[in-house]
């Protein structure tokens, strides 16, 4: 800015003086062109022309024309070309350099195609705005037309070509052109050199990528940038550690772009501290630094501190953009907090990010993972564009809400606005039918990916056919599937077989389902305990004693369950008889007075769920202070009153007692009460379970 000002004032010295000699206007014409001040330049271009100094002048002309080319103005170069009345070459290729950067594939071609004469700088500037426009292939033709010509690639060209192999991930070329290159002898070239390592790094040979950068005799950052982020694209978070510390050694300093390949490596790698430590060390942070830092939080399962360091980047006054806020609203939808994902979304109108596809698809996400399908529904409405993952946000989240036959009504007008489903999308529809017993209908619908949209299952659609048939008591036809797929079953297929064994009591399937899973996961106890516990439902005290006494042979333990519930936005945790909280006194006294309640309005804690050969008494306190009891009753003292639903998450599946607790509840104090457990949301009003007591 210092530079265009001294430009300015010696343009207004030039013309306070009144008439000045044609090297005045020649050297100021040049120092225009070095800044690309195009305004300057017009003002010079009339004053010669009103003292009658070279108003033709090529020379002049081609510098203002290069000017206009630097900046992408496409309108004035054509209309100073148009009034030359010489053109040499160099117009030419100025005019193209302006189309290259601003204007159409097709007038680029077009005007390439006028030009009375080409020579090396023609063919740089064609292969460059090609590729430069995404025009890959093309720009190889030129290259080889180049060739055909005589005229010899230079290292401009060399960059551009390269620079369209990455693009294209065709490393066979990118191997081609390095072969022309080292077979010339040609001198090394940072610029060169570089591309040759961002093409191996996109096309996945970071070994040679990086056998180049170690023999690279002169580095400057965009060389150690590329090999650091190359690292950690292709899972080697260490090596992109090990190389910042090799930069910081060398003398060169860092830059953002560093910063933020840095932090992606340390949060990688799980040192969150390493990370932090990082970031707090930059005395100016961008955009890309604060959000990599809250991302890394959220998915270090520090989700409050990545809400903190959100509210820190606005206080520093860092404009977040649309990845950025919706990275934010899904650590809301994670912790299932309502209240703050409000707040979010209203920040979100304030900066003018409402209508971004992102911001808005991650909206509809989370007021459904919140459970709060009303809401939903309004910012899916009001999206000025959908695209699929919008779709999907609000078909799956009408599913797992227990709204099925909403989620399949979505999915047929997706199709009908000519939305194209992918695999999620099909998740959400067979679950929807899952839910809601349509077995015809799922059958259907799974048959259809392949025959109507040519897609492959995944294990997660044979998941959800599996859980269908299983849930509706077919259970041969379940293994059936299991047996016809034909990738090989993970652990996610083995725990939905046992599961649905489980529902129906088939112990026999439920054997075959636990030892696929005491394979795939030795150290996981969820299939010991849910086996342990059918073979105690039927009677087998000798085979859950051998799974309990194999359990603590092995040292595996069970996952401790634990709920919360979220209170002026603040997280409150409760574990199974939990007597840790500060209200734990009021917190008892509510729940025992709501259990005596509800004893008379006929509920009957169910202590068979209770597995261990205990008194009734002890039963009947380990099955009434489960941790979403609790959630409840301490929801139920801090707002007592009121139309707004109690929100609780649950980290597993809730258990048919609390289930009914649950549903009584909801009858007997006249409350909604939305509980998210790790299958899918229970909406409890007045008696009633939008599960249809099926989860």
């Amino acid at each position: 800015m210092k530079v265009k000002q001294k430009l300015r004032e010696a343009v207004d010295l030039l013309y306070s003086r009144g008439c000045a000699g044609p090297e005045a206007y020649s050297r100021l014409l040049l120092e225009c062109f070095r800044t690309a001040d195009a305004d300057q330049a017009r003002r010079l271009q009339s004053h010669m022309q009103l003292h009658s100094f070279a108003p033709d002048n090529t020379f002049f002309h081609n510098r203002l024309l290069q000017i206009y080319a630097k900046s992408g103005n496409v309108s004035d170069a054509q209309h100073l070309f148009e009034r030359m009345s010489r053109r040499d070459v160099f117009s030419w290729n100025a005019l193209l350099s302006a189309y290259s950067k601003s204007g159409s594939v097709n007038d680029l071609l077009a005007l390439f195609n006028q030009m009375p004469t080409y020579d090396t700088v023609s063919y740089n500037t064609i292969i460059s705005g090609l590729v430069g426009h995404g025009c890959c292939n093309k720009a190889f033709d030129f290259f080889s037309r180049m060739q055909g010509e005589g005229f010899e690639p230079t290292d401009h060209t060399h960059v551009s070509v390269l620079n369209a192999s990455s693009q294209l991930l065709d490393l066979k070329l990118g191997r081609q052109i390095h072969g022309w290159i080292t077979s010339r002898n040609l001198r090394e070239n940072v610029f060169v050199w570089n591309s040759l390592i961002d093409m191996y790094i996109r096309c996945g040979e970071i070994d040679l990528a990086r056998w180049l950068f170690d023999r690279m005799d002169t580095r400057n950052i965009v060389s150690w940038n590329s090999m650091i982020y190359g690292h950690l694209r292709n899972g080697q978070p260490k090596k992109s550690i090990d190389l910042f510390h090799d930069m910081s050694f060398s003398g060169i300093k860092p830059d953002l772009v560093t910063v933020s390949s840095v932090l992606g490596a340390f949060l990688q790698i799980g040192t969150i501290e390493e990370a932090e430590r990082l970031f707090r060390e930059i005395e100016k942070r961008d955009q890309v630094c604060w959000t990599t830092m809250i991302v890394g939080y959220s998915q270090n399962g520090k989700e409050e501190d990545a809400l903190t360091l959100f509210n820190e980047m606005l206080l520093d006054d860092i404009k977040p953009d649309g990845f950025t806020i919706s990275s934010v609203v899904n650590v809301c939808a994670r912790l299932a907090s309502l209240d703050r994902g409000k707040v979010l979304h209203g920040k979100t109108i304030l900066l003018g990010l409402e209508d971004d596809l992102l911001v808005s698809s991650a909206l509809v996400d989370m007021y459904s993972k919140c459970g709060d399908t009303t809401d939903a529904w309004i910012v899916f409405k009001m999206m000025p564009s959908r695209n699929v993952v919008s779709w999907n946000a609000i078909i799956v989240g009408y599913a797992q809400n227990g709204l099925d036959q909403e989620a399949l009504g979505l999915y047929q007008r997706m199709l009908q606005e000519k939305m194209k489903p992918d695999n999620i999308t099909f998740v959400g529809v067979l679950s929807a039918c899952s839910h809601a017993g349509l077995i015809e209908c799922g059958w259907r619908y799974f048959h259809s990916m392949t025959e109507l949209h040519g897609m492959k299952p995944t294990l997660d659609h044979y998941t959800c056919m599996i859980n269908l048939l299983g849930r509706s008591g077919y259970m041969k036809e379940a293994v059936d599937i299991i047996q016809g797929m034909p990738d090989e079953p993970n652990n996610l297929i083995w725990s939905t077989l046992l599961f649905v064994s489980a529902l129906n009591k088939d112990i026999e399937h439920g054997e075959l389902a636990a030892r696929h899973l005491f394979e795939l996961e030795p150290l996981n106890a969820a299939p010991y305990i849910m086996l342990s516990n059918m073979y105690a439902a039927s009677g087998r005290w000798d085979g859950m004693a051998s799974l309990r006494s194999l359990m603590k042979d092995r040292n595996i333990r069970k996952i401790a369950a634990y709920s919360w519930i979220e209170i002026d936005n603040k997280v409150h945790k409760f574990v199974s008889d939990d007597r840790t909280h500060p209200q734990t006194d009021k917190i008892y006294n509510k729940l025992n007075g709501l259990i005596k309640k509800l004893q008379e309005a006929g509920f009957a804690p169910d202590t068979n769920l209770v597995l261990h050969d205990v008194s009734e008494e002890e039963k009947f306190e380990s099955i009434c202070y489960h941790s979403e009891k609790l959630a409840l009753s301490f929801g139920l003292i801090s707002k007592p009153l009121g139309t707004i639903p109690i929100r609780i998450v649950k980290n597993i599946r809730v258990c048919s007692d609390c289930h009914l607790f649950m549903k009584f509840v909801s009858r007997i104090t006249q409350r909604s009460i939305v509980l998210r457990d790790s299958n899918r949301f229970h909406h409890f009003d007045n008696g009633q379970c939008s599960c249809r007591d099926s989860w």
